[in-house]
């Protein structure tokens, strides 16, 4: 599903992945963990093909990034994204927002999934008119829609209290059930409860 073969990168002059080499099943939950430094983000980047690492090939679904020829296409339809911070646009509503990130014909499936997630009365109210965590939850919505290979988050509950936490882990759990890779990176323990596999990351390097 996802594979990493020699990957390292540098900002510069400073190395921040040293030659990594792993792979994640299809269906796992995967914790990527390690202090801030650790390289936890720009590895999650560059699996995410948001990054390109300055050595190495990354694969998913037996595709090299690299020679991906559509890469926005492929971003929409095969990876869905969850970040510390929403991202929401403020001038649309919560519908809006993932109408907005929806294929055609996964639009339909709106008002179904946010009943899912327990926001459909947000429907119409602005990201400024609701809290930091049904924020987080329509962000969840928004990588779920098109039903990704694979979701990649970093520090998802980062902002969030310890009660919307375990809400936006049990719905990438529930998305993992369902045969969704999802990738979390986190310095947060309690990811660790929801895990089939945990990557510890020191320095760069997988330990």
């Amino acid at each position: 599903m996802i594979k990493a073969n020699n990957v390292s990168h540098f900002y510069g002059k400073e190395q921040v992945l040293y030659e990594l080499n792993f792979e994640i099943n299809k269906g796992e939950f995967v914790f990527l963990r390690g202090e801030s430094g650790s390289g936890k983000s720009t590895l999650l980047s560059a699996l995410s093909t948001l990054l390109k690492p300055s050595s190495g090939e990354i694969s998913l679904e037996g595709i090299k990034v690299q020679e991906i020829k559509n890469i926005d296409s492929f971003r929409q339809i095969k990876i869905g994204f969850v970040f510390q911070f929403h991202y929401l646009i403020n001038y649309l509503t919560v519908f809006e927002n993932i109408e907005l990130a929806a294929v055609k014909d996964k639009q339909r499936n709106i008002k179904p999934l946010l009943e899912e997630l327990g926001i459909l009365d947000l429907c119409t109210r602005y990201p400024n008119e609701i809290s930091g965590g049904q924020r987080q939850r329509v962000a969840v919505a928004r990588a779920l829609i098109n039903d990704p290979a694979v979701i990649f988050a970093d520090e998802p509950t980062g902002s969030l209290d310890s009660v919307n936490s375990k809400i936006v882990y049990e719905l990438l759990s529930k998305a993992m059930k369902k045969g969704t890779t999802v990738v979390v990176a986190s310095h947060d323990e309690h990811v660790a409860e929801y895990a089939t596999q945990t990557i510890k990351m020191r320095d760069g390097k997988i330990q």
